[in-house]
């Protein structure tokens, strides 16, 4: 089960609004045939293993991370491959939590007299697709807040410098983190300030991900910014609050999309756009500030986990901008806390990825 929760890994990023899903098909102890999910639309796990294994797989063990499906969408049911292949015990991770599958799978794999054991490494194989269980729970994304910043919390010098504060190690970690998300979300002063182009270079990934979000109130954003014309396949799209025709004109003929939403005390309603984002198949956004966009989305309890890192310089200043805005804590008890932490080196910086725990109203 470990070699097939590796090999769906190899596909983070690439199959979603699926997930990412891995298999092996193992008998007299030998493994005969493995195989992951490429990409949505192209076969799935079970069936890229057991091609592989042939017809050595009859009477083997299956190995899979997600419960089988036993519907017809883009492609044909696994379990039909399965018992096709007269494969005899079956070994999953996890049921699959959506509605169409959750249990289907397993309930006809055993009514055909196939063994079927489940549960195995379950908590990994959940991590794994941590964005496709929410979004099948919740109907909204997993939203992951990225940070680089100084060791005393700063994103920027006071005249606003911030390239680069982080390591050319950790920007290699951050474009991998970008590679393995539906979309990436910035406020428009992140756009002013340094005019990203918000697409994940140096790693595989899909040409129509991620997509850009800028969220931009009052619809600032230069026709010029980079992330309009950058990676041209993958779409921008802008939430705003005000209509400003021509502007928006203007936006489309370059290729983004303009959004107007209600505002919510002056600002873009996070939690309404995240819904939106959600309907548009996306399962994970990753926010990379600026301090303000990350203290409303937290003040929204948007955020599931933190990426940060935190580079061994000291910046100071108390007119330097922090990776926290907005109003904060007032007491410790309303402090956001941590939980399920990992350290890691990235060249000097240290990278920290948590869980993110509210507390109670």
């Amino acid at each position: 089960m470990r070699l097939a929760l590796r090999l769906a890994g190899r596909a983070l990023g690439r199959t979603s609004p699926n997930p990412a899903v891995g298999a092996v098909v193992v008998k007299g102890g030998r493994v005969i045939g493995q195989g992951y999910h490429r990409r949505a639309g192209l076969p799935h796990a079970e069936v890229e293993a057991l091609r592989r294994a042939g017809a050595r797989a009859r009477g083997s063990t299956l190995y899979v991370t997600l419960e089988p499906c036993n519907h017809t969408g883009r492609t044909p049911p696994c379990c039909d491959a399965i018992l096709t292949a007269g494969v005899s015990r079956v070994v999953i991770a996890a049921k699959d939590p959506n509605p169409i599958t959750n249990g289907r799978g397993l309930a006809r794999l055993r009514r055909s007299g196939v063994r079927v054991v489940a549960g195995v490494l379950e908590q990994e194989a959940r991590r794994l697709n941590e964005p496709f269980w929410k979004a099948m729970r919740s109907r909204m994304p997993l939203v992951i807040a990225k940070v680089g910043q100084s060791l005393d919390g700063k994103i920027a010098t006071a005249r606003g410098e911030s390239r680069w504060i982080t390591s050319p190690a950790a920007r290699r970690l951050a474009h991998q983190w970008r590679s393995r998300v539906d979309a990436i979300l910035v406020g428009v002063n992140t756009v002013l300030r340094d005019d990203p182009r918000l697409t994940a270079r140096g790693v595989p990934r899909r040409l129509d991900r991620p997509l850009k979000v800028i969220v931009d109130s009052r619809l600032r954003i230069p026709l010029r910014a980079k992330c309009l014309s950058a990676q041209p396949h993958a779409p921008t799209l802008i939430a705003t609050t005000v209509r400003a025709g021509r502007k928006r004109a203007s936006l489309r003929r370059r290729g983004a999309e303009v959004l107007t939403l209600p505002p919510r005390r002056g600002r873009v309603p996070l939690r309404r756009l995240c819904r939106q984002l959600a309907r548009r198949g996306v399962q994970s956004v990753l926010i990379e500030g600026g301090g303000e966009v990350l203290a409303s989305a937290f003040a929204e309890r948007l955020v599931d986990r933190i990426v940060f890192f935190i580079a061994p310089l000291l910046i100071g200043g108390r007119q330097a901008p922090g990776s926290l805005g907005g109003v904060g804590a007032r007491r410790l008890s309303q402090a956001v806390r941590l939980a399920d932490i990992t350290y890691r080196r990235a060249g000097p910086d240290l990278c920290v990825e948590a869980r993110v725990v509210y507390p109670r109203h």
